[in-house]
């Protein structure tokens, strides 16, 4: 199992830490380097998030067409040339173009590593598989940290050392990954239909529901910390670092899912995601840094859940389950990021984050039925 495992938590980390999150660690410098407005940052980080989205929508089409295989490299390679355009970027529009080729690749990622584990695990390694490499966004969180630290005036060198983690992450993959006789993605993939996710309505909308309340604690945490809780920039940086560590025990959600159950493991990770929200609001060290803790657990948590949740319901098709969750989340984040600015800008902090907490706490209610799509048995009913 491991031998697909570790080279997939090294991609996600590339891809998600890497060639998307850290865009936020280095703005600053960026900003000031390039001579960036607000408005010009915020979008550059729009184009990271429609590029994301856009690899999500088309991830399964690129899989049937071509392989699993073929797509997370593809993922590791547009982190790369990405990375790459960053590190040389003179102005606004080579940044952002960059930052573009360099989101595509988190969007691709999980729904092609879903499919290469369909192909390469047994069955009964299939959940801890999906849920460990998951952690990859956790693992290049906390490496990502000391770089950003490191190279904070030298954000430039950042990238580049970025990128030649990732052009070593696509070869390690690429050796790794076997090529598939044959991809079972493509038996399938063409029968698929819109009408079938009626069936994943309840995991659709909790996964909006986790992405509408988490977004608050990615956009605004660290401005929390530093306006209202007098944190210093390297402190903040720091509880940035714990919160990624604490991740990587969000990793046991197959393992947890596999002992209590989906239903119970899905409402285990709202009530400690709704935590982390309620404790950042104490103004006490060892109270924030558990609220890092916790979000960092639950947040790698939830999104392994939601993997699982996705393969379960398109078994002949993970990749599509996988797609549709995170896309899902992306859409929740979406909607949350706005909404807590508005809260803040008119309310507080504190009185935004409990807002969100109680919102997040409304979706433990949802129901978690995995009934299986088969897209096979859907195709056999219907010639009937």
């Amino acid at each position: 199992m491991w031998k697909i495992v570790l080279p997939g938590i090294a991609m996600i980390g590339v891809t998600y830490a890497f060639a998307r999150y850290s865009f936020g660690l280095f703005l600053p410098e960026i900003s000031s380097t390039l001579s960036l407005s607000e408005s010009q940052s915020g979008l550059i980080g729009s184009v990271a998030y429609a590029a994301y989205t856009l690899a999500l929508v088309t991830a399964a089409i690129f899989i049937h067409k071509m392989s699993a295989r073929r797509v997370v490299l593809y993922s590791g390679a547009t982190a790369f040339i990405g990375m790459l355009g960053m590190t040389a970027s003179q102005g606004f529009y080579t940044l952002a173009i960059s930052a573009f080729v360099a989101g595509l690749g988190s969007g691709w990622v999980s729904p092609a590593f879903s499919q290469v584990v369909a192909q390469s695990l047994e069955s009964r390694e299939r959940d801890k598989g999906n849920t460990w490499i998951n952690t990859g966004t956790s693992v290049g969180v906390v490496a990502s940290g000391p770089v950003a630290l490191v190279f904070a005036e030298q954000w430039r060198w950042g990238y580049v050392l970025f990128a030649i983690l990732a052009f070593l992450t696509l070869w390690w993959n690429a050796r790794a990954i076997k090529r598939a006789k044959q991809e079972p993605e493509q038996s399938t993939g063409s029968k698929f239909k819109l009408s079938l996710l009626g069936q994943a309505r309840f995991m659709i909308l909790a996964a909006i529901g986790i992405g509408f309340s988490s977004s608050i604690y990615w956009t605004f945490s660290r401005s929390y910390l530093t306006e209202t809780h007098d944190f210093s920039t390297s402190g903040s940086m720091v509880f940035w670092i714990v919160m990624g560590a604490a991740g990587i025990i969000g990793g046991i959600a197959g393992t947890i899912i596999q002992r209590i159950g989906l239903g119970w493991s899905y409402r285990l990770g709202v009530l400690v995601a709704t935590a982390s929200l309620v404790t950042l609001t104490i103004p006490h060290p060892a109270s924030i840094f558990l609220s890092a803790i916790l979000f960092g657990i639950s947040f790698i948590f939830m999104t392994g859940l939601f993997i699982v949740w996705g393969t379960r319901h398109f078994p002949d098709t993970p990749s599509v389950g996988v797609s549709l969750s995170f896309f899902s989340l992306g859409i929740g984040q979406s909607i949350g990021s706005i909404a807590a600015g508005i809260l803040i800008d008119s309310m507080s902090y504190p009185i935004a984050f409990l807002s969100f907490a109680a919102i997040g706490l409304l979706f433990i209610f949802i129901k978690t039925n995995t009934q299986a799509v088969s897209t096979q048995q859907t195709a056999a009913h219907a010639a009937k």
